[in-house]
């Protein structure tokens, strides 16, 4: 049976909590006004698809997020709070190419959110990974060298709820802090739909074939 990638989605957060919590152990108000969407290739399936690339893919949508943060910090307003908003699995951790924990970084973006954070930027991560992995998540994210201003999983209620709401909601409630969001990135279009980002860079995901 091939699984509907939200369903797989799904499956896969299931699958990766389970493992999360088995091999861990214990050691926001401008609305934004403009939206762009930058993709990578997304023809092939992820078993076509190679690591290196996957990598190369990530870094050809990084290669245009960056020239634009770098603009985009360097025209701060003043009193201007920004962030920037991430996914996790496929995003900012390396999730589908191997597991193990702590997930390593996925480099090409870690290489633009290790600018954002040496440049002021508060760095969010929303992810739909449920609320039992939270300890585990976030010391997976700082252990690989994000700065990690506010991490947003799903609770109880939130599991029953459209992902791609559920991720929106996240962005307004950091909207609501005082942030202005000057960038969205992410691998699925629950990620990024919604709007309450200036931009938004998609990573691929094959089809839906990555979580």
């Amino acid at each position: 049976m091939t699984l509907r990638p939200w369903a797989r989605r799904i499956a896969v957060s299931t699958v990766s909590a389970a493992a999360l919590v088995a091999l861990a152990v214990p050691a926001e108000a401008a609305t934004s006004t403009s939206t762009a969407t930058t993709t990578a290739a997304t023809t092939a399936s992820s078993a076509e698809v190679g690591y290196d690339t996957w990598q190369q893919d990530c870094q050809a949508v990084m290669g245009q997020a960056l020239p634009y943060l770098k603009q985009r910090i360097a025209n701060t307003k003043p009193g201007e709070k920004q962030a920037i908003v991430f996914d996790i699995d496929n995003t900012t951790l390396e999730t589908d190419f191997g597991f193990s924990y702590p997930q390593p970084a996925n480099k090409p973006v870690q290489e633009v959110a290790k600018y954002a954070q040496e440049h002021g930027v508060s760095l969010f991560f929303v992810t739909a990974r449920p609320g039992i992995i939270y300890t585990v998540t976030d010391y997976n994210l700082k252990y690989v060298g994000y700065k990690v201003s506010g991490l947003h999983v799903r609770g109880f209620f939130d599991l029953f709820k459209n992902v791609a709401d559920y991720k929106t909601a996240q962005r307004v409630d950091i909207e609501n802090k005082g942030y202005t969001i000057i960038a969205n990135i992410g691998n699925s279009a629950t990620d990024l739909s919604g709007g309450h980002a200036e931009k938004t860079y998609k990573l691929p995901d094959y089809n839906g074939q990555l979580s």
